[in-house]
């Protein structure tokens, strides 16, 4: 049984309909990391199957550890997304629940390389002067 039912998945797909260019998908999951990181495989390739323009690598972190280095990954399961180039999105954790539609916003975002912001943010982003990093957590309560 998957986790999205038909009219979820129909939803997704209409949603999907705005990607713009190759996504791919990368989950960092290990057997031993317990059931989130097979849940967190498992979701990934639902969403994944319902466009053709993305593409999912599961890389175990414990394994390909120089991976891992690379995008910055620690723990798991986490869910790199990625367009034409890695804006740095990551999930911690099953992007289910509150996140998922954080997941396809961001499948979405990546895919056109736009934000979606305004451009007075964009004039007030254009003035840092350092890298700034930003996370976002989410919780029920």
């Amino acid at each position: 049984m998957g986790f999205l039912q038909a009219r979820d998945e129909a939803a997704v797909k209409k949603e999907f309909e705005r990607i713009g260019g190759p996504v791919k998908l990368t989950v960092f999951a290990s057997e031993l990391g317990g059931e989130h990181n097979s849940q967190t495989v498992a979701l990934i390739r639902e969403v994944a199957a319902l466009s053709d323009q993305i593409s999912v690598t599961v890389l175990n972190p414990h394994i390909e550890r120089e991976q891992a280095a690379a995008y910055g990954v620690t723990e798991s399961p986490v869910v790199v997304v990625e367009g034409a180039q890695d804006y740095g999105i990551r999930f911690l954790g099953t992007p289910a629940g509150y996140e998922f539609s954080n997941l396809i916003d961001s499948i979405i975002a990546v895919s056109t390389g736009e934000a979606g912001v305004s451009e007075e943010t964009k004039a007030g982003l254009a003035g840092l002067t350092e890298d700034v990093t930003i996370k976002v957590f989410a919780t029920p309560t």
